[in-house]
């Protein structure tokens, strides 16, 4: 938990750092939307084969590995922001800043399955979904607390600390998840052909629909419903406040997600779970909608703060049922593809938000998110009966 913790503060805190950097710079919503695609296309390329190394190489050595990426990248975010590096501007942006977010891309594809392969190891299977709703509550005090302080240390420190701060916690989480004491499982005598091993992840996932179906309805809801990628213009044109306020909004949908998670992880979810599942996709669709007719900053933090719970419900259930579903040899795979599915969603939302900003207009490409949100709630019910119908009891 510790080792999530600290990589998803190093994350976060450069996730806010570097919009409000790139925005300043060019005063394009577009460029923040390239942010999201210049991070997410070298993560597409490398989840795949980061799962495979997950379930044939020592899983904590992977972990170090990735953060002390991490920790290269921050420090040369903090190189351009002090002026040591160029920002490489040019009329598609900032293209260093661009650059060294696209190799985060490369590292953030082993955090996950890493991770999920040695909470796995860690809790008995009975423990799941207790266990779950805590690593929920740890990962969203990790996106409250990282926004915030990477919104306050913009505002006070300037973005040089606010990347060094970054850094010093990508550092500590290659600490961390080198100490873990754990067993992992004995490495394979002999190595599978990769392409071979990557296509029995790739099958058990597409052949097992309550698993596919909760991934793509996560995948396609977060795609549209991005609000939080213009969150620096929509603060700057429609809020007029200042980054401070940006690390507020950052950090609110985790605050929902944050009590949500401590409430599920004293009352687990058993029974309809799959329905549930997808009310509180469509209560973050209408969440977005309302955030994005919001003129007051604090609606705007209540709309958002909503979100993060209706989200928390299926980060919690999600992960639940990838966890009872899948077998101990095929955990790092099927969640490098679960990482293709709802952490490449981000930024691909992120990028579809960019484009439906520059095309129809800041709010309506909110609200459009938002109703495209509810037609994707309406197509997995009618698509995925298994998952609609998915009580957890049933995959112990």
């Amino acid at each position: 938990m510790t080792y999530r913790l600290l990589a998803m503060l190093s994350y976060q805190i450069v996730a806010v750092t570097v919009g409000w950097h790139v925005y300043e710079l060019t005063r394009d919503a577009f460029a923040l939307g390239l942010i999201g695609l210049a991070e997410v296309i070298p993560y597409f390329c490398f989840a795949l084969f980061a799962g495979y190394a997950v379930d044939h190489l020592p899983r904590r050595k992977l972990g170090m590995a990735a953060c002390l990426g991490l920790l290269l990248t921050t420090l040369t975010l903090a190189g351009v922001a002090s002026g040591v590096l160029p920002a490489g501007t040019s009329s598609f942006g900032t293209l260093t800043i661009y650059a060294a977010i696209a190799v985060n891309g490369v590292v953030r594809a082993f955090l996950a399955p890493v991770y999920m392969s040695l909470f796995a190891r860690v809790l008995k299977r009975e423990q799941f979904v207790r266990g779950a709703g805590v690593s929920s509550v740890v990962m969203q005090s990790g996106l409250v607390l990282g926004p915030a302080a990477g919104g306050l240390l913009v505002a006070w420190g300037g973005k040089s600390a606010a990347y060094l701060v970054a850094a010093a916690f990508a550092a500590a989480a290659s600490i961390a998840v080198i100490t873990i004491r754990v067993t992992e499982p004995p490495l394979p005598a002999e190595r599978a052909p990769i392409f071979k091993s990557i296509g029995e992840g790739l099958n058990f996932v597409f052949r097992t629909q309550v698993v596919l179906g909760a991934q793509a309805l996560d995948m396609f809801s977060v795609l549209f419903g991005g609000a939080v990628a213009l969150l620096p213009a929509f603060i700057s044109e429609i809020l007029h406040y200042g980054p401070e306020a940006l690390g507020l909004l950052r950090a609110a949908p985790a605050v929902g997600a944050v009590l949500m998670g401590v409430y599920l992880a004293r009352r687990p979810l058993q029974r309809h779970a799959g329905r549930i599942l997808l009310i509180a996709v469509a209560g973050f669709g209408l969440s977005i909608i309302g955030f994005a007719l919001s003129r007051e900053l604090w609606v705007s933090a209540l709309m958002l703060m909503l979100s993060g719970m209706c989200d928390g419900v299926s980060v919690v259930l999600r992960s639940t049922i990838l966890q009872l579903a899948t077998p101990d040899h095929l955990r790092g795979r099927v969640s490098s593809i679960n990482g293709i599915f709802i952490g490449s969603s981000n930024e691909l939302g992120a990028f579809e938000s960019g484009v439906a900003a520059r095309l129809m207009g800041l709010v309506p490409s909110l609200i459009f998110g938002g109703c495209m949100t509810l037609a994707v709630v309406g197509a997995t019910a009618k698509l995925a009966p298994k998952l609609r119908r998915l009580d957890l009891r049933d995959l112990h």
